[in-house]
Order: structure tokens, then sequence, then C-alpha cells
């Protein structure tokens, strides 16, 4: 089940981390993307994507930060949690959120966008399968909002997947 959600200034800002987190992980030899979950009374917790430093194709971004707040919330905190992405969750990762129970999702690009600029990882074409979709087949509501701050996000990819594929 999906609601839908505007973004707001609050959420740009946030959103804005969450790019940032990106770049970070572009500079430590991994893939541009970054994550970061702020509970209802402003704590943050924060991840990049691991997939290549700690070999590990579930690596992403937003499921390190569903581990890494799983640890140390209970259910009714990440229940009043945003999580912010600097691109649409994918497949597995949506899952992760939809498991953990965080009530919202806020994303900068979306995943179609990143699917222009990765046609192929390792030979495989990425999955096409936006959030929304995920979440709308649980039965426990998620609130969705985005794309937003899209060039900015995209900034981060800019030749990142070129040589790659």
């Amino acid at each position: 089940m999906v609601e839908l959600s505007t973004v707001s200034h609050t959420d740009t800002g946030h959103l804005a981390r969450a790019i940032e987190m990106a770049r970070s992980s572009r500079l430590h030899g991994n893939h541009p993307f970054g994550a970061i979950l702020v509970t209802g009374d402003g704590d943050v917790i924060e991840a990049e994507n691991t997939v290549v430093t700690e070999h590990d194709p579930t690596g992403h971004a937003e499921l390190n930060l569903v581990r890494r707040a799983g640890a140390r919330l209970p259910a009714a905190t990440m229940r009043g949690s945003t999580l912010y992405t600097s691109t649409e969750p994918c497949a597995m990762c949506s899952g992760a959120i939809y498991w953990a129970g965080i009530g919202r999702v806020v994303y900068a690009l979306p995943e179609q966008d990143l699917a222009a600029m990765v046609p192929a990882q390792d030979g495989a074409p990425t999955m096409d399968l936006p959030c929304r979709e995920v979440f709308a087949r649980g039965g426990t509501p998620v609130i969705v909002a985005g794309p937003a701050l899209v060039d900015e996000a995209a900034q981060v990819h800019a030749g990142f997947w070129d040589a790659r594929g």
C-alpha cells in the first residue's frame, strides 16, 4: 500500500545530505548511493553503499541503513521515521524498507533515470521495478515522495557507469 506525499523544504535538506553520502560512497570506491534515516525526534542515522569494498552485492546504502537502524531503534520509532535516499530504492531495498516498518521514503533520482545511465551491471540489465510498485503489494502503507533534486543526484553518477557495464 502506497500513500503519496509532497517533498517539503525540510525534505530537500535531508535529500541533499543523502546525495552527499552518495558522493562520499563514490569517493570510497563504491557505487554512488547514499541514504539517511531521520526519526520523529530528529535523530539521524547515515549509510553509504558498500557493494565494492565489502564484496557484497546486497551492500546497497538503503539496506545498510535498514540494518543499522534495525539494530538501534524500536519498531515504533522506525514507523515514525523517514528514509531519504539519493536514488529511488531498488526492489531489494524497497522490500527491506517495508519489512523494517519504515513509514516514509523520500528519494531524489528516479529509478528510470538511473536505468538510462546504467543499461547493464556486470552484463545484466537493471531491474525496472519502481519502489511504489513494491510498496503497493504490502498491507502496511508506506508514504513515498519524490523524485526531487534530480539534477543534483544525477551529477553524482556522471561518468561513473561509463566504464562499467
